[in-house]
């Protein structure tokens, strides 16, 4: 009997789900270039999008940009995707984000999402740790009306701040519970 990995299911999953058949979340580019060009962009998009987002980036003591997820599921469902921890505006690491779930679901979706690491131990932390897993201890910061991303005062006193934006698909709600970063070499 062979145990899989959280990985394995995720990508076996995504490769056998026929509605990923036209996404491109770099599961087969691995270089350090891509995603860190990846990143840029994300970053481009956010604070345009969002420059709300431009304030806690400046108090921040670090951020994980994933710049694309991919999650699919049909009563099994699973997630994948990879980004880089940045410090002073530097690439210091890279980081895989997986996922998997049991429930009522069907569909798939692709979205990109940012943590902010408000406080030195939190950053201290998700770096010590061998998988870090999204908990009780993250804030989150979501879209108004005006398509406006708001983070209130109490907010940005969170030991960290999760933005999560171009949600794009049909599985409902983007949500990083469950999630864990791994660190990886592109």
């Amino acid at each position: 009997m062979s145990i899989l990995s959280r990985r394995t299911f995720t990508l076996g999953l995504m490769a056998g789900t026929p509605l990923l058949a036209a996404c491109g979340n770099g599961v087969g580019s691995t270089g350090a270039s891509t995603i860190d060009a990846r990143v840029d962009s994300t970053l481009t998009h956010m604070y345009a999008q969002y420059p709300g987002t431009r304030a806690l980036a400046d108090k921040s003591n670090g951020m994980l940009i994933m710049p694309l997820m991919t999650e699919a599921g049909l009563i099994v469902g699973g997630g994948f995707g990879r980004g880089a921890l940045r410090i002073n505006n530097i690439t210091v690491d890279y980081y895989s984000a997986t996922k998997g779930s049991i429930g009522l679901q069907i569909g798939a979706q692709q979205f990109a999402h940012v943590l902010f690491f408000m406080t030195e131990g939190a950053l201290e932390q998700f770096r010590r740790s061998s998988g870090w897993a999204a908990g009780a201890d993250v804030e989150y910061v979501f879209n108004d009306r005006g398509e406006n991303m708001r983070a209130e005062t109490t907010t940005s006193t969170s030991p960290v701040v999760a933005v999560v934006f171009g949600q794009a698909g049909a599985l409902a709600g983007a949500s990083l519970e469950g999630m864990k970063y791994t660190r990886i070499i592109p």
